[in-house]
């Protein structure tokens, strides 16, 4: 048995359009950042406007990556291309990793000179990236596959970020205290940091065919041995394809004497429990206790 269900083309072409939105208006911002920057002489500013445009090299590799992948499969390609989504993540999260180290290094260097940036100018600027981050984050968070993750959760590091840019904006208005635009620069790039490498690991988890952290596959066998004329369950596999859509596949022993129609109850039934699971690819092999099974593991 072979049950494929593909749903959600409304949803997809919605993440398309959310990751072209939000790549439009960080490039924008970006450049103005950076040009900001350099104005009001902030490292924090400067610092983030490179992230920004590493943001949307991340954010067109998404993009093209999410378009490609929901072309249709072919020969080449017999689950069509939705594993291209998790590569985008992949290069995503390490394009972050790389940005982040280098803005730690700035940040250690301007605090052997700190000097004093316009902090006015980081005021408005932290406004303006709430806003737009926050807006992009808000069209973001309905994505659901791995790819859509990494960059909402991204986007979200970025809101917080300009909230903590305005308040220290706003402290040194008062006080006069230039290591703390480098002191948060750097505090940010490490919480930033340490959250990607985290979804970097699981994104590779899934890359290399893991079962997805919200599977049970103890309880899709126990469920499975419930059903009636099921005598027995194993090579039961399971992996992600993008981080939403699942694969399983499974070899079920039968009683002997089941008729096809209690076989397609069978069926039937271990479809809906895939579902459950959000697996779109189930493929079952039925076999009798008197067949030997070749398959190795």
């Amino acid at each position: 048995m072979h049950n494929h269900e593909h749903n959600g083309d409304q949803g997809s072409a919605n993440t398309i359009g959310t990751i072209r939105l939000a790549f439009l208006l960080n490039l924008v911002f970006a450049i103005g950042e950076f040009i900001g920057g350099l104005y009001i002489n902030s490292i924090a500013i400067l610092s983030d406007s490179l992230h920004d445009f590493g943001d949307c090299i991340s954010l067109g590799l998404s993009w093209y990556f999410e378009r490609l992948s929901h072309r249709d499969r072919n020969g080449k390609y017999s689950y069509g291309f939705r594993r291209f989504s998790l590569l985008g993540a992949v290069i995503n999260a390490i394009i972050l990793i790389v940005g982040s180290v280098f803005i730690i290094r700035e940040a250690i260097l301007r605090l052997a000179t700190p000097v004093q940036a316009n902090v006015k100018g980081m005021a408005i600027f932290a406004v303006i990236g709430v806003i737009v981050n926050g807006y992009a984050a808000y069209r973001m968070q309905r994505g659901k596959t791995m790819n859509a993750r990494v960059l909402t959760w991204h986007l979200l590091e970025d809101v917080l970020g300009w909230v903590a840019v305005l308040v220290i904006s706003i402290v040194m208005m008062f006080v006069d205290i230039p290591a703390l635009d480098p002191i948060l620069s750097m505090g940010l790039s490490v919480f930033v940091l340490y959250n990607v490498v985290k979804m970097l690991v699981k994104t590779i988890s899934l890359f290399l065919q893991a079962v997805p952290a919200e599977v049970d596959l103890d309880e899709i066998e126990r469920r499975i041995k419930r059903l009636n004329n099921v005598v027995d369950v194993h090579h039961t596999h399971v992996w992600s394809l993008d981080g939403e859509e699942n694969v399983l596949t499974t070899h079920i022993v039968l009683a002997e004497g089941s008729k096809s129609t209690e076989i397609r109850s069978i069926k039937n039934s271990i479809r809906e429990i895939a579902r459950e699971f959000h697996c779109e690819h189930t493929t079952v092999e039925f076999e009798y206790l008197k067949e030997d099974c070749s398959m190795p593991c």
